[in-house]
């Protein structure tokens, strides 16, 4: 591990007021003839780590796609903080997907990108890229082409880009699916840390043990609505709807 405190999360000025809570309203996602999310009514407020939890195919990556303004709801709104998805928002916010989505080019360069596009010059971009790779323990790869990284290096490498301009709010999908241990722990970590440091995590994941170890309260969705709504210990240790249990369980959810 390495032994460098984390960068500040502190984002360029002129991106704009805090943008939470989100607020959803009569939201709808519909693909053909499925209605694939649909969810009346939901807040999500700051100053907590929120799991995204449910069975294949309950719409956990969809709905994370839909609060970034990846993909565009059927009906109803997102807002946050009373406003609708723009540039602004977006500029708050980060995304880690389960595959790393990475530049064809050198670590280091893939930082500055990120870095640059954000607002960040000269020696202070150099300076933050260097900062973020020594603190996700890739600062001594820092020349090699990223995509030629293991599969947890790159992980991490897409979250230390994804943090190091400081997000409001930093989306999750699955991202220690297939890992190994140490990454895992690498990226459990860097997770945790931010959110010590004032980032909003909203994380899908199908691990219980992680669920246990990062979120503090859990969304679980069951074909598209949101079927219990709960603190992290009471949905681990007591959950309340019939599938909730199950799921749990490590049970079929039909």
């Amino acid at each position: 591990m390495p032994d460098i405190a984390p960068p500040p999360l502190t984002p360029p000025s002129g991106l704009g007021s805090a943008i939470l809570p989100v607020e959803i309203d009569d939201l709808l996602f519909e693909a053909g003839a499925r209605r694939l999310i649909d969810i009346p009514r939901l807040t999500i407020g700051g100053g907590s780590r929120t799991a995204i939890m449910g069975p294949n195919g309950a719409g956990k990556s969809i709905l994370l796609r839909l609060l970034h303004g990846l993909i565009d709801p059927t009906a109803g709104t997102i807002r946050w903080a009373g406003r609708p998805i723009d540039r602004a928002v977006r500029l708050r916010q980060a995304m880690v997907f389960q595959q790393p989505v990475l530049l064809r080019r050198s670590v280091i360069a893939n930082m500055r990108h990120a870095l640059k596009a954000r607002g960040y010059r000269g020696e202070v971009l150099v300076a933050r890229s260097r900062e973020w790779l020594a603190h996700a323990g890739l600062l001594d790869m820092a020349a090699r082409p990223a995509r030629l990284l293991s599969g947890g290096e790159q992980q991490c490498l897409a979250l230390a880009r994804a943090l190091s301009h400081g997000p409001e709010v930093l989306f999750l999908d699955e991202p220690t699916a297939s890992l190994d241990p140490a990454s895992v722990v690498t990226v459990e970590r860097l997770i945790g840390e931010a959110a010590d440091n004032g980032t909003k995590i909203i994380l899908v994941t199908h691990d219980i043990g992680q669920a246990r170890r990062l979120a503090d309260d859990v969304l679980f969705l069951y074909n598209g609505r949101i079927d219990e709504a709960s603190p992290a210990d009471q949905f681990i240790g007591r959950p309340q709807s019939a599938r909730a249990r199950a799921y749990v369980e490590g049970k079929i959810v039909l």
